[in-house]
């Protein structure tokens, strides 16, 4: 929908109510992925696509329909094996579109969720698309700021704290809640559809753990790059698909990325000569973690080095190493999901312990 907001933006701001279609669920092949959306606003104009032209037509008509009735549809389109030329996908794929009217008076937080991704604020909005809830009804919800309610206190509430966690990620899921929020796949469906981008995981290092550590962090949510200086490494044959592979020196390479308080970095080098120099950047950037295998020797020799780059010791404490929750990890595979935990556990707040060894809520 981001490509389409500034048409949606104008129309809103001017008083004129438009029928929002998006694309809130798939199976098989599909032409377009959850979140697609297309609009019609004032005189018919249409912006957007749900299909790539397969189902328009007939999501044009009820587009048009909820913006006069005032009441959200939930329509599935799929591949009809008696009428091939009846509405429906040919390419064998099945999309849920869930199309709602939008005005000020039916969705108030809209402008401001328009204005939050023109400037590159993250916000995600959660949408009821079925079940006892009010269908259409919307939640935004910033890192620090909600709009809005879904009809249900205890609703609100967990799907505020859903929603956050996908937008950490900049994932856009389907999720399930009983009436007063309890996590059920047979009563309430919620369409949380973030507007941040993922978050980068940067792993120094082309060793044979930075595959597995790259593929589990592609696996939750990170858009991931391997970088090392050495060519022979650094291929991208090496690592799974969607990987980004650089070649280049880790600390010239992290002097000129682009980091947040989301990014994650996995220094698996092993080598002095590219360690020392990639974490004097590092431990001096924004980042949500920092990791560095290594034994505990290592880990001593690293931080004397350090010190003497002259890293204080505020900056040090933001490094784990030796790298990882202590599982008994032995295999590349085994170390990615210790990896993988340690990083869960830290931007949550988890314990690491065994969950029949604490007391309480599971999810404060």
């Amino acid at each position: 929908m981001r490509e389409i907001l500034p048409a949606l933006s104008e129309w809103y701001e001017a008083g004129e109510p438009f029928g929002l279609a998006t694309v809130v669920a798939l199976s098989r092949s599909a032409p377009r992925g959850p979140g697609a959306a297309m609009a019609v606003g004032p005189g018919d104009e249409v912006v957007g696509s749900v299909s790539g032209g397969c189902v328009e037509g007939e999501v044009f008509e009820l587009a048009k329909e909820v913006t006069q009735t005032g009441e959200a549809r939930l329509r599935t389109f799929g591949y009809s094996d008696e009428d091939a030329f009846a509405v429906g996908l040919t390419c064998g794929g099945e999309i849920t579109v869930l199309v709602r009217p939008v005005s000020r008076a039916t969705d108030p937080s809209f402008g401001e969720v328009a204005a939050s991704v023109a400037g590159h604020r993250p916000v995600v909005t959660a949408t009821v698309t079925d079940g006892p809830a009010p269908r259409g009804a919307t939640v935004a919800v910033w890192p620090d700021a909600v709009s809005g309610t879904l009809g249900a206190e205890g609703l609100d509430v967990a799907v505020t704290a859903d929603a956050r966690g996908e937008l950490a990620l900049g994932t856009t899921v389907s999720r399930h809640y009983g009436p007063r929020g309890e996590r059920r796949e047979d009563d309430v469906t919620v369409f949380l559809q973030s507007f941040a981008p993922p978050p980068r995981m940067l792993v120094f290092g082309a060793i044979d753990f930075a595959a597995a550590v790259a593929r589990i962090g592609a696996f939750l949510g990170y858009r991931v790059t391997v970088c090392d200086a050495r060519p022979v490494f650094a291929t991208p044959k090496r690592f799974p698909e969607g990987v980004e592979v650089v070649v280049d020196w880790p600390h010239r390479y992290l002097c000129g990325a682009a980091t947040d308080d989301r990014t994650v970095v996995c220094v698996l080098t092993h080598d002095p000569k590219f360690d020392v120099p990639l974490l004097e950047v590092a431990l001096r950037a924004p980042a949500a973690y920092i990791g560095v295998m290594g034994s505990r020797r290592t880990h001593d020799d690293r931080l004397k080095l350090l010190r003497e780059a002259g890293l204080r010791d505020d900056e040090l404490g933001r490094l784990r190493s030796p790298i990882g929750l202590d599982l008994g990890a032995r295999t590349p595979e085994e170390v990615a999901v210790s990896v993988a935990a340690e990083i869960i556990a830290l931007r949550w707040g988890g314990s690491g312990a065994p969950l029949t060894t604490t007391a309480g809520a599971i999810h404060p």
